[in-house]
């Protein structure tokens, strides 16, 4: 009986461990952004930082490469198309 209870308290021992150090940590990152993210001063931040790097793209003469802008033309028009398909 002792050894079912040693193995079994090992067991446990592990199992919590093998949580801490793989799904723990992670959970407890996203936990952390998180809270940052609900408080005032994280907001703030979030703002402030999403503020310049729209001034960044601004700033800039192209915003897609050529080969982008091209692509993302013929899906608009493939969409467009397809709207105009539904009207009929």
């Amino acid at each position: 009986m002792k050894q079912f209870i040693y193995k079994a308290i090992i067991a446990i021992i592990a199992i919590v461990l093998v949580y801490e150090f793989t799904i723990g940590k992670l959970v407890k990152k996203y936990t952390d952004k998180l809270n940052y993210i609900s408080t005032k001063d994280g907001r703030k931040e979030l703002v402030i930082s999403l503020r310049e790097e729209i001034q960044k793209g601004v700033k800039k003469d192209r915003y897609l490469s050529k080969e982008d802008a091209q692509l993302l033309n013929q899906f608009i028009r493939k969409i467009q198309k397809e709207l105009q398909e539904t009207e009929n």
